[in-house]
């Protein structure tokens, strides 16, 4: 059991914390100073990277030579893509995607 003190303690880091990485930015880069170059290639490359790796992690585990050979997967990834490109919506994509996967794997390819 913590002690009060200890409590207190922990919510004032996390607050201090919390404050810094919300004005830590505005510091390093003020609005009347150009953008770092690397900050602005970062921003360009990153996405597409973290999607690179998200695609890798999702597909990691998945027994592509015994039944149900990756379809759950590879389905709930197609329609998370065909989604995404008729409606532009990526919260709903990743819902579409996710609900199709959860509902093969439990009720289709059981």
């Amino acid at each position: 059991m913590i002690d009060q003190t200890h409590s207190i303690l922990i919510i004032l880091v996390i607050s201090v914390i919390t404050i810094l990485l919300r004005v830590g930015p505005a510091w390093l880069f003020p609005p009347d100073k150009p953008t770092p170059k690397v900050l602005v290639y970062l921003s360009k490359v990153m996405p597409m990277a973290v999607i690179g790796m998200l695609i890798v992690y999702c597909f990691r585990n998945t027994q592509f030579f015994s039944f149900p050979y990756g379809l759950p997967e590879l389905i709930g990834a197609l329609v998370t893509v065909v989604s995404f490109l008729l409606k532009r919506s990526t919260m709903l994509s990743i819902l579409l995607g996710t609900v199709t996967y959860m509902y093969l794997i439990q009720v289709v390819f059981v």
